[in-house]
């Protein structure tokens, strides 16, 4: 744990953060069992929303991965660059950044299979923490180490590579790019090099190859990044260009998306423009509301979530967040009773965790990785 000076911030960073893992720490949830027990058509067309696309295609439950490593890329400049500003040297710099991604790998790892012994076979390696550490770290070295003008040649070569890449080649037995679930590459290179279990037994969301357009996500976020801390344009025009920028990505996508179906399995290079130009249209909202016009208070509620992230998100292997709940609000799923009981029940979880973090937000202490 450590503290944390809120001046450095961009406030508005830190509530988009938040908002991104509300629907991971229970939002989701309340949403489907409102659907469920309601039938009304508003609820149940967001509940189709919070589920992934099964394959090809996007909704916005796709959007929370991609948005988070995308918010890590934003972060760097403002971490990162005020380190090299203070003196402290790239390679120190680097060491610091492979030990964080090493770690989210760790963690990652932790998060899957919890801290038991068993078989090589029953545990799984690839985690939404690992991708989030490795391409962050790729994305870091080419921030460090690349000429600034290099940065949207390296963003665009990684799509375009996977893109051939994916295109040229095939598991064994199929047509060359083929992009089906048995016969793509990527979820052939994992079957054959990754130990252990794959999460969809064939095919593996986190795996090797699909950490490549991965690395643009965290690249863009560098850039978008880099803009707003470094722009001398005014703060209306930055918010204007990140709405326009993020337009264009999702015309390119859809254009794209012909040749190179959306897919957030594959991490497909349309999938990454894609995801990548509605988080430049929901950072220009949050940033424009927050930090242009100084509306703060309302998005207190997202911050506190969004200043510790990683904490909430491994909390659930440590923490029976259902007991705690139960057992001091238990009593408000009992008074609603059925149908709402266990709407009201995920709605106190969620509470007891935002209370939780509350606590250690006024304190001003929050898990560092």
């Amino acid at each position: 744990m450590s503290k944390t000076n809120f001046s450095t911030r961009l406030n508005s960073l830190d509530a988009l953060r938040g908002f991104d893992m509300l629907w991971i720490i229970g939002a989701d949830d309340f949403f489907h069992e409102l659907a469920r027990v309601t039938k009304i058509p508003f609820f149940t067309i967001i509940s189709n929303q919070l589920d992934h696309a099964s394959w090809n295609g996007f909704t916005a439950y796709d959007m929370i991965f991609p948005l988070f490593l995308f918010i890590a890329g934003v972060a760097t400049p403002y971490s990162v660059a005020g380190a090299l500003e203070k003196g402290i040297s790239k390679n120190k710099l680097f060491q610091k950044i492979l030990k964080r991604a090493l770690l989210l790998v760790l963690l990652g790892f932790i998060y899957n299979n919890g801290l038991v012994i068993a078989p090589l076979d029953k545990y799984r390696f690839p985690s939404v923490l690992g991708r989030i550490g490795i391409a962050y770290l790729f994305a870091n070295i080419i921030y460090l180490y690349s000429r600034k003008a290099f940065w949207l040649v390296w963003f665009v070569s990684l799509l375009i590579g996977y893109w051939l890449l994916l295109h040229f080649t095939s598991a064994p037995g199929f047509a060359a790019g083929d992009l089906s679930m048995q016969g793509n590459f990527a979820s052939y290179v994992d079957r054959l090099i990754l130990p252990g279990s794959l999460y969809l037994k064939i095919h593996d969301p986190e795996g090797i190859l699909s950490t490549i357009p991965a690395i643009s996500t965290g690249l863009l976020g560098i850039m978008v990044g880099e803009f707003l801390r470094n722009s001398l344009l005014s703060p209306y025009k930055k918010a204007f260009y990140m709405v326009i920028v993020g337009i264009a990505l999702i015309v390119i996508a859809q254009l794209w998306n012909i040749v190179f179906p959306i897919n957030k399995n594959l991490w497909s290079s349309s999938f990454t423009l894609q995801a990548g130009g509605i988080s430049l249209l929901l950072l220009s909202i949050f940033y424009f509301v927050i930090d242009v016009l100084g509306y703060k208070k309302w998005a207190l509620f997202f911050r506190v979530i969004g200043l510790n992230t990683i904490l909430i998100y491994m909390s659930g292997v440590f923490i029976n967040w259902n007991f705690t709940s139960n057992a001091l609000l238990g009593w408000l799923s009992q008074l609603a009773g059925k149908p709402f009981d266990i709407a009201i029940s995920i709605a106190c979880i969620i509470f007891v965790k935002w209370i939780f973090l509350f606590a250690l937000y006024k304190k001003k202490y929050f898990l560092r990785v």
